[in-house]
């Protein structure tokens, strides 16, 4: 039986909330960097390439991207039109954000933009990750390793300690922010996820069996 509240949701609409989560989300990572509190593990992990190269962040960001893609292959993760997006638009917005916004030098005022930058990334989160229409490659990875036997809480553990190591031996800034961030990701991701998360698509008829998670 179909539920009669379900009110489908176009793919245009998808479109627009996925791109406007991945814009948001690049936002947000220009807005950490430029607090200079510290980073989240994948962006020390990103910013220690970016000083050590010398390319500019958003390339940086954009290229590990696809690495990390490539390590889907053997996983045999799924791309969708999300992970693309993430791929090409993150990296991009970053840069933009980084273009607009200056070097800041008031401690007060750094630690406003360090918890702006937090906040957006929730909401991106909730918005790109909402849309259904793909993961982000680092999320992809971990669910692709969570398949392989591994649970969620280690792989997810596993990943962020891994690159954050790599990051900090490159270079990449590790401070406060890099723990507040942490700490409050989660729990702000699934506020923004129970916001701003549209409806699946409409459910095909019933095959005889259920998934549980």
């Amino acid at each position: 039986m179909h539920d009669v509240s379900y009110k489908p949701v176009s793919l245009p609409r998808r479109l627009a909330t996925l791109l406007l989560g991945l814009a948001l989300f690049g936002c947000s990572l220009g807005l950490l960097v430029r607090a200079e509190l510290g980073l989240p593990s994948w962006d020390v992990l990103h910013q220690g390439l970016a000083e050590r190269t010398g390319a500019p962040l958003g390339l940086v960001v954009t290229l590990v991207g696809v690495l990390v893609l490539l390590a889907w292959i053997p996983l045999r993760e799924r791309p969708g039109v999300g992970t693309v997006g993430n791929v090409l638009l993150v990296g991009i917005a970053a840069e933009i954000t980084l273009e607009l916004v200056p070097t800041l030098d008031a401690l007060p005022l750094r630690w406003a933009v360090l918890a702006t930058g937090v906040g957006t990334g929730a909401v991106a989160t909730g918005l790109y990750v909402g849309a259904g229409l793909g993961p982000g490659p680092r999320d992809g990875l971990m669910t692709g390793l969570a398949r392989r036997g591994l649970s969620i809480r280690r792989a997810r553990t596993g990943i962020e300690l891994g690159v954050l190591a790599v990051g900090w031996l490159l270079g990449g800034p590790v401070g406060l922010g890099t723990v507040l961030y942490a700490l409050t990701i989660g729990p702000l991701t699934q506020l923004a996820l129970t916001w701003l998360s549209l409806p699946p698509p409409a459910p095909r008829a019933a095959a005889g069996s259920s998934l549980r998670v």
